[in-house]
């Protein structure tokens, strides 16, 4: 899944046949239900639809009615977002595009609820590069990169919604999208990067183990990102850190300096030409460049 600030989006209904392919199979949810579903294991039910707006709408408003560990998966979004209300577009069947919902309760302080979108960036990205056999990094806050042909490139990303009792994460990923498919000239996908397997059962698979195994960790240590060892695991797949870095702040602000760490926050630390240390919780962060 892309995002684009433009007002069309991917083709639906009828008009989706275009895209149809061998290349493309639509997923098997009885399958996924029974590598998935168990005894003991996060996950308690998977839903695949085949279309839908948005998946973090749909789980959001039955949030209340379903347990934790409830995964809805739409072959195609038609209104699906990203950060900043921006609108996120892709051919039906190209790309992962699905949501979770957790409910951590009392075993982890809410101020740290935070994390839960760091640690989706964690759970996608280490997935993703085992089942795919393609390096994937993590861009602050929750942009997952590819190369390809040199160029880091954005696969996917991460939304993360609070709900009465718990958080909605949304996850979306560009899979088989060729060049001409794609909305904007930054964006990429698995299959440009020359991923070894671009079959989205086994990537959607990999990547919900990856989640629950995270968030279990996470859980167990109360929601500490050091104890947990998430700290760590984010900053080490982090590329955003060491860079030279523009961060575009709400109300207008800009920030410029080095990123250097992320905090117990998951705040991005960046250190300015003044040698002040600024902490970003919000915002558009651009890469400018290495110092590493």
């Amino acid at each position: 899944m892309t995002p684009s600030d433009a007002s069309g989006g991917a083709p639906s209904g009828a008009a989706a046949g275009r895209w149809s392919s061998l290349d493309r199979p639509p997923l098997n949810a009885a399958v996924l239900e029974r590598a998935l579903v168990g005894d003991g294991g996060l996950w308690s039910s998977v839903e695949v639809v085949a279309a839908t707006g948005s998946t973090n709408t749909d789980l959001a408003a039955r949030a209340g009615q379903l347990p934790e560990g409830a995964v809805l998966v739409a072959e195609e979004q038609t209104a699906g977002r990203g950060r900043l209300d921006r609108s996120w577009v892709a051919p039906a069947r190209s790309g992962l595009f699905f949501s979770v919902l957790l409910k951590p309760g009392d075993s982890v302080p809410q101020e740290r609820w935070g994390w839960l979108t760091l640690l989706a960036g964690v759970a996608a990205a280490t997935g993703v590069s085992r089942a795919a056999g393609v390096d994937t990094a993590l861009k602050w806050p929750n942009d997952l990169l590819v190369t390809v042909e040199g160029e880091e490139r954005k696969t996917g990303g991460i939304l993360a919604e609070r709900v009465s009792d718990g958080v909605v994460l949304g996850i979306g990923l560009n899979v088989t999208l060729a060049e001409h498919e794609l909305p904007v000239p930054e964006a990429g996908s698995l299959i440009l990067a020359k991923a070894a397997v671009t079959d989205r059962e086994p990537l959607l698979k990999a990547v919900l183990r990856s989640l629950e195994h995270w968030y279990g960790e996470w859980r167990a240590a109360g929601g500490d990102p050091a104890a947990s060892g998430l700290q760590e695991a984010y900053a080490a797949d982090c590329v955003t850190l060491g860079r030279h870095v523009r961060a575009d702040l709400p109300g207008g602000r800009t920030l410029t300096g080095t990123a250097e760490a992320v905090d117990a926050d998951g705040r991005l630390v960046v250190r300015t030409a003044e040698d002040r240390h600024e902490t970003v919780g919000a915002g558009d962060v651009v890469h400018l460049r290495s110092v590493r």
